[in-house]
């Protein structure tokens, strides 16, 4: 029986039948419809799986009036940073990253970020980001977002004030780590209101929370917080949220925002929140299994997601790239992996960009 060339969660090459890569199909989505209480992908949308990974192509695209709008997280940190953060090593300014996206890449918007890429540290350099903010809305035409991660992890000890509930869980603490979690929240709204109202002031188009929740559903608490002042105070100020993981890890537990928990929601229902505090573009994330096969984390993914589209009334922009969306873990997705995930996400789950 005839096998084609596919892909492990960890990037290794494999080669699988048909059949093989049909029970794939069929185990991932059902996984996917079983956690989430969600549909699993119907009889149709497997076949368009199996069309994509027989395609004999190295690289497949949408058809041609399928094309969705790219956004993008760290933005020209894929130029200058170094190669053990996806980057590339080249010796440049972000204003000529900026531009090289925008004039050789074409993309359709792009990112301005601190090379941290968290708001708690750009706090005491927010004129300096200010500055450099400005000088490339004045060189540029593309949308230009200001992309950080909420990162709650910064304000608890060593680095912030607060006490560690990495440390005070397991020993016991659980008063004192609920009563940390929750100054965090406090702390880290009120930084990310201040940071993304003075991006706001110089023209600043839009901003991007990426990897929302990664510190658990206080991470998620404070993001949804800070969106809501924005969009109070700048209701002109685009706001993104690209989620760290397929649910919401409870750490704290008790945090709820419109009367409904946090933790262990789904893209589908953690997009009725984003849209309730106000957000304009939502990107769920779906997690990448290494030791399953693509067709079986793919198929996963477009699960998830095309369930949060239809619960959705904003643009859903999924994540997609390196250990999410389908795509393995792997610090630079091979392409062959990359195209056929994307393709899926557009042409199966619907979404409006990647």
């Amino acid at each position: 029986m005839t096998s084609y060339p596919t892909r492990m969660g960890d990037g290794h090459l494999v080669e699988m039948t048909t059949d093989e890569l049909r029970r794939d199909f069929v185990a991932g989505a059902e996984d996917a419809a079983d956690r989430a209480g969600v549909p699993a992908l119907t009889q149709g949308e497997y076949e368009r799986l199996l069309d994509l990974f027989t395609n004999p192509a190295r690289v497949v695209g949408v058809e041609s009036g399928n094309e969705v709008v790219l956004t993008h997280d760290i933005g020209t940190l894929r130029l200058d940073g170094d190669q053990g953060n996806s980057g590339v090593g080249i010796p440049m300014g972000r204003l000529q990253g900026v531009q090289v996206h925008e004039r050789a890449f074409a993309c359709d918007t792009m990112e301005l970020g601190h090379v941290d890429y968290s708001w708690k540290p750009v706090k005491p350099i927010i004129a300096q980001e200010q500055q450099a903010l400005e000088m490339v809305l004045l060189s540029t035409i593309i949308p230009i977002f200001y992309g950080a991660m909420p990162n709650l992890g910064l304000y608890y000890a060593p680095d912030g004030p607060f006490g560690n509930p990495s440390d005070l869980l397991p020993a016991g603490k659980i008063k004192e780590a609920l009563e940390a979690q929750e100054h965090a929240v406090e702390h880290a709204t009120r930084d990310m209101v201040y940071i993304c109202s003075k991006l706001a002031e110089v023209g600043g188009d839009a901003v991007n929370f990426d990897t929302t929740g990664a510190a658990g559903d206080a991470d998620f608490m404070a993001t949804l917080n800070a969106i809501e002042q924005l969009k109070a105070s700048h209701p002109e100020l685009g706001i993104q949220v690209g989620m760290a993981g397929e649910f919401v890890l409870g750490i704290h537990g008790g945090f709820r925002y419109d009367g409904v928990r946090l933790a262990g929601l789904y893209p589908h229902q953690q997009v009725k929140l984003v849209e309730k505090a106000g957000a304009d573009i939502f990107g769920p994330v779906v997690n990448t299994n290494t030791s399953k096969s693509m067709a079986w984390n793919l198929s996963r993914a477009v699960t998830f997601v095309k369930a949060c589209v239809e619960a959705a009334e904003i643009p859903i922009h999924v994540n997609m790239g390196m250990g999410v969306g389908g795509s393995p873990v792997f610090e630079t997705p091979p392409i062959d992996s990359v195209s056929r995930a994307s393709v899926a996400m557009v042409e199966i789950a619907r979404v409006d960009g990647l």
